[in-house]
């Protein structure tokens, strides 16, 4: 299912799918309205000659005209769609790239032009003239020209449309929006008020220690996209084993590096080798269905390229830590997937998955790094942050983001030197240590909120 799911998105997110869909609907269009005009054609004529009295020249020559200007108006937007993925690659991020191919508005606009072409060609080889058995297609004609009128409001569309998009805050919102959805999806429930804290099986960890583990080495080079959570499941209860991920969604696997491993008495046979490898999608790029950390390291690309000192861009990098900030304060409330997987109470798959801390780690660290002496982005981190620390219910969670504000806290020391600006960050730190130490009171004691 993640296979079909992959590949599903890979035609979605490509620029021929959507437009190839167009062509074969024209086609079939063209084809409908020729027998529609074959049947009453004539009637139609006879009742609104004005409306459909076009001769064979005449609709040669406008259908000619309109599939010509169509191709021409085509070229001209993929032109201008590779000069904005050019120019969004050079100034922001090339991770950015497959959510332009993916917008369906630039896909349908594609589309309509080259299916308008399309179908001017197809009635177009339909008329005759009468030395030949006249044949006007008159409502096919017609309809043409409804299309050429609709290609023209569609153009002036998407000079809005692509101008907008390549906007820095529309990128960002775009992106976050994406990975928003992809934390939904992937992680909806919500954390208890009570039991909000990610445990580890601290007696399966021992009791698995003196088991005979063996590697799965991977047979493909590239990035997990996705792994298929209930086949290996499966295979492990099949093999009456335990199946332990080595590499997580988003991490990179060369061949022949260990993909898992598996505690068996004797070595793997080839079929689970063949099948355990089926398990995973590995490919040239990470993507969002099963990957939320990709979303936010678009973001983060996007910050840090506005803030190198040829671009030195504070709005753009303080606009995607607010989007960062939005991100992990969304996944702050939510139960992410356990470690430790049974299957009537035995331990069949000890998963490798993102956490909330090393999500919160990808939001913040490099962009602080990159950060030195910009009290604005601090400031704006530490504002995160609290802005987290608000929404949180768990205690570990509570402490994570104990331990980015003293991170914050000392860099800052060590790179602000005007008193203005270290105030301000000294007042943004007092209020969000106010809040961790208030919603870790709600629920036992502010004691526990430490670090070592």
């Amino acid at each position: 299912m993640p296979k079909l799911k992959q590949l599903w998105s890979n035609l979605r997110s490509s620029l021929w799918f959507v437009p190839g869909l167009f062509v074969l609907g024209s086609i079939a269009a063209a084809f409908a309205l020729i027998e529609v005009d074959s049947s009453i054609g004539r009637e139609m004529l006879v009742k609104y000659p004005r409306l459909f009295g076009a001769s064979a020249a005449g609709s040669r020559g406008m259908l000619t005209a309109i599939g010509g200007s169509m191709m021409t108006v085509a070229g001209v937007t993929f032109s201008l769609t590779l000069a904005a993925l050019a120019q969004a690659s050079s100034q922001y991020t090339p991770r950015i790239l497959r959510n332009f191919m993916g917008d369906r508005a630039n896909q349908v606009v594609l589309g309509s032009f080259v299916g308008i072409f399309v179908y001017c060609l197809v009635v177009l080889r339909t008329i005759r003239g009468g030395d030949e058995g006249a044949f006007v297609p008159s409502l096919s004609v017609v309809f043409a020209i409804v299309l050429a009128i609709v290609g023209i409001a569609l153009l002036i569309f998407f000079i809005h449309h692509i101008a907008s998009s390549i906007q820095a805050s529309n990128l960002i919102a775009s992106a976050a929006e994406e990975t928003k959805a992809a934390i939904d999806r992937l992680f909806p429930q919500q954390v208890g008020e009570t039991n909000g804290e990610e445990t580890e099986d601290a007696h399966a960890a021992r009791e698995l220690a003196n088991r005979s583990w063996h590697e799965i080495p991977s047979r493909d080079t590239g990035y997990v996209q996705s792994v298929d959570d209930d086949q290996m499941m499966k295979l492990a209860i099949k093999h009456d084993t335990v199946i332990q991920m080595e590499c997580g969604i988003g991490a990179f696997i060369v061949e022949n590096e260990p993909l898992a491993s598996v505690a068996l008495d004797r070595s793997p046979s080839e079929s689970l080798i063949r099948r355990l490898n089926t398990v995973y999608t590995i490919s040239r790029y990470r993507t969002l269905e099963q990957d939320a950390a990709f979303g936010v390291r678009q973001i983060v690309d996007i910050a840090l390229k506005a803030l190198s000192p040829g671009i030195n861009d504070t709005t753009t990098a303080v606009a995607c830590v607010d989007y960062l900030s939005s991100l992990c304060a969304r996944l702050v409330g939510r139960r992410l997937p356990e470690r430790y997987r049974y299957h009537e109470e035995s331990l069949r798959v000890i998963a490798r998955g993102a956490t909330f801390e090393s999500m919160l780690d990808d939001s913040f660290d490099q962009i602080r790094e990159s950060a030195g002496g910009n009290a604005a982005i601090i400031v704006r981190m530490l504002h995160g942050l609290r802005t987290i620390a608000r929404q949180s219910r768990s205690q570990q969670r509570l402490r994570h983001i104990w331990v980015q504000l003293r991170r914050i806290e000392s860099f800052a020391a060590r790179t602000i030197e005007s008193p203005h600006d270290c105030a301000r960050i000294t007042e943004a730190a007092r209020e969000l240590r106010a809040v961790i130490e208030k919603r870790s009171g709600n629920q036992s004691s502010a004691k526990q909120v430490t670090i070592e």
